[in-house]
């Protein structure tokens, strides 16, 4: 039978709850195993609590289900066994109102099916319980939390020193408890750090060096088949994979892709590789992060556990790695200062273009699903992610400027406005049209919008005369810029007062406030829709 699934919270060990003197909660069957933990506590009165359970739970009954005569017949095995597969942790019975004490029957069927029983007294109630796996979760998250903070500080320091990539090697092992591996893209090991690597590899059993053959074999899985980078291309980001595979390499899934495509010859392109694999061989648990599309350098990781936290540190790791091999292996970092040095001394923007790495792109405009602003640590890996270097941090909105091929894909955590395609000579406005399509993101909530570029009936029309008639038409509004992106905004989501709210970051009132005083202006109806099209018309001009 395939493990349970657990709720995503903090397991709390169930040593600790039973070691809580002012609950005063005794264990009377079951193994005592030191490593139990909970995730969850509820309360059931059911007969078959089966269908109500997620795995994990300490499952807390007062026995008003059992009947009379339970004690003589199959009553307790069925339900013991019912807690078992559904996954549960423990069973936690309170003694009375219903019990004087704990049913024999059910402490034999609990030591049958190894399911730890926790007596609970009369005194202690199951919401005080509930109350005390709260109180442990809650401590359990604020120590995780202290100790990715405090990891991924010492691990920016390490990138900060004369020898950078060993240093965070160093760092990366200290506070995993385990080994790190860089391998270089013809899979050699190009540094190791962590005594527990130093033990592996100068143990001769076949154990050791199974471990060895499994972590370079999941760097083989993720690394990149292309063996050519096109100018400029970018290190793609780490994806903590989700869960460990017990049984052999699992990629992980569903997350951020590994970035693009990368040249693989005239009219070819090479398939991107997984981010990050994972594997559990002779107790070892192992990982291994792609650093780069382009570059094939790979980051393996051994340690004796692994957790959430684990996965935290390991990929704000990666990231850095991907930076320090990516910029002195490809050469963009020189190829990106120049263009920049160029564009400074006056050169456009289409003859800087080729040091970039191509003469098609997009620009995308992210907004994190979070309150917090965007950090560029995490603005950084979201351009990893996406493929690109060229990231700009701009208050609450992350721009980045990154090639058309391949399409962008949603990012989780983030919001995305991607632009159409356009060529270096409509750069700007390409970033007005990524801002465009954030906005209708956020007021539809949708992960990723892109902005419609599609032949219209504007295009008709000669391009002199349709600004003519748009400035013609919004004259009154060039003072008040706020008026025009309320308009656009407004009409572009149907005349939703909350949508329009939404993506401008206002109060509703300041909407119709702002779209009664555009009507004024005009002197039109805005609710006539010959009107709405000839004002969207003047609008979607850049």
């Amino acid at each position: 039978m395939p493990d349970p699934a657990v709720p995503p919270t903090p397991p709390v060990p169930l040593a600790a709850l039973l070691a809580r003197e002012d609950l005063g909660l005794r264990q009377i069957a079951g193994p005592a195993d030191p490593s139990a933990v909970v995730h969850w506590a509820h309360t059931s009165e059911m007969a078959d609590p089966y269908p109500y359970l997620l795995g994990g739970e300490l499952l807390l009954t007062a026995g008003v289900h059992i009947p009379e005569a339970a004690g003589s017949g199959t009553y307790f095995d069925d339900y013991v066994s019912r807690i078992v597969a559904a996954g549960g942790a423990a069973l936690g019975f309170g003694v009375a109102p219903v019990h004087d004490t704990v049913p024999r029957a059910l402490v034999a069927a609990c030591d049958s099916y190894e399911l730890p029983l926790i007596e609970v007294p009369p005194r202690t109630t199951f919401s005080a319980v509930a109350r005390a796996v709260w109180q442990l979760m809650a401590q359990a998250r604020h120590a995780e939390l202290r100790r990715v903070t405090e990891a991924q500080q010492s691990l920016a320091a390490a990138a900060s020193r004369p020898d950078p990539v060993p240093s965070v090697l160093r760092q990366l092992a200290q506070r995993v408890g385990g080994w790190a591996v860089l391998y270089g893209p013809d899979g050699t090991e190009v540094a190791v750090a962590g005594r527990g690597a130093e033990r592996a590899k100068a143990a001769g059993g076949p154990e050791a060096r199974e471990v060895r053959e499994a972590l370079a074999g999941l760097a083989r899985i993720v690394r990149p088949t292309a063996t050519a980078p096109p100018a400029g291309s970018a290190p793609t980001g780490p994806v903590a994979s989700a869960g460990s595979a017990p049984t052999g390499p699992v990629a992980s899934a569903g997350s951020a892709p590994s970035g693009p495509a990368t040249s693989a010859g005239p009219g070819r392109s090479a398939p991107a590789s997984p981010a990050s694999a994972t594997d559990t061989v002779a107790g070892v648990h192992l990982a291994a992060y792609s650093l780069g599309a382009g570059h094939g350098f790979v980051l393996g990781l051994g340690a004796p556990q692994r957790d959430h936290g684990d996965h935290t540190i390991a990929s704000v790791a990666a990231v850095l790695l991907s930076l320090l091999t990516g910029e002195h292996q490809s050469g963009s970092g020189a190829a990106r200062s120049s263009a920049l040095v160029r564009l400074l001394l006056g050169a456009p923007a289409q003859d800087v273009a080729p040091l970039l790495g191509g003469e098609r792109w997009v620009v995308v405009h992210a907004r994190p699903d979070t309150l917090a602003a965007p950090d560029p640590v995490a603005a950084s890996a979201l351009g990893a992610a996406l493929g690109s270097p060229l990231v700009d941090v701009a208050r609450e909105v992350v721009r980045v400027l990154l090639p058309a091929d391949p399409e962008p894909a949603p990012q989780p955590g983030w919001t995305l406005g991607v632009s159409a395609v356009a060529g270096p000579r409509e750069w700007a406005a390409a970033d007005v049209q990524a801002g465009r399509a954030l906005a209708r993101a956020r007021a539809t909530r949708a992960g990723l919008v892109r902005y419609g570029a599609r032949p219209a009936l504007a295009d008709l029309v000669p391009e002199a005369d349709a600004e003519a008639h748009a400035r013609a038409l919004l004259a009154r509004f060039d003072a008040t810029p706020a008026l025009t992106d309320t308009l656009r905004t407004w009409l572009s989501l149907h005349g939703s007062w909350d949508r329009t709210a939404v993506a401008l970051d206002v109060h509703r009132n300041t909407v119709r406030q702002r779209i009664a005083k555009c009507a004024a202006l005009l002197e039109l109806d805005l609710d006539d829709p010959d009107v709405r099209m000839e004002l969207w018309f003047a609008l979607r001009r850049p």
